[in-house]
């Protein structure tokens, strides 16, 4: 049984197209429309550089012990290679076991260090995030955009591109 339309169901859908049609001629030809390339604002912000040396500052130190513990256990397992056949039965178990200690001190180091990190990172990118959208909701009004786009773009020519005018925006805003 085929399903029928009747006559007020079509006129109805061809009234819909029609100012679909219509409406969407009109509304190109006002409309005003931008991109912003998200990741390139976030990447050249000064903002964003500025967050980076802020967490580098924070954690360039416990990578400094991370690395100077590594060196540690390269340096423990060159004395048990070498040491191998000279050393007591005793003494090789010792330094095995010291060494074991240490990888095992140095794998939660690492990963405390990665957790902690990671974390601040995504804070800072947080803020970062925040800063970028007001910016590019202070350059939308000013400029008098309808609309901005910024993700899940498949295309957007260099008219239409305002992420130069958002980094040029954020660095106006450096503290």
């Amino acid at each position: 049984m085929r399903f029928r339309y009747l006559p007020v169901t079509r006129l109805l859908i061809g009234l819909t197209m029609a100012a679909a049609v219509t409406w969407s001629g009109a509304a190109s030809a006002e409309l005003k429309i931008g991109y912003v390339n998200a990741v390139k604002v976030i990447e050249e912000a000064p903002q964003g550089e500025a967050a980076l040396k802020k967490l580098e500052a924070e954690f360039g130190p416990r990578d400094k012990k991370l690395v100077e513990m590594q060196a540690r256990i390269k340096q423990l397992e060159e004395e048990l290679s070498k040491n191998t056949l000279v050393l007591k039965e005793a003494d090789r178990r010792a330094l095995e076991h010291r060494l074991n200690i240490q990888r095992r001190e140095l794998r939660r180091a690492t990963q405390e260090f990665r957790e902690d990190y990671n974390l601040r990172r995504n804070e800072e990118l947080a803020a970062l995030q925040k800063v970028v959208q007001r910016a590019i909701i202070e350059v939308a009004r000013q400029e008098r955009y309808d609309l901005i786009l910024h993700e899940g773009v498949l295309f957007a020519s260099g008219k239409t591109d305002i992420t130069n005018l958002i980094l040029k925006k954020l660095g106006k805003q450096l503290p």
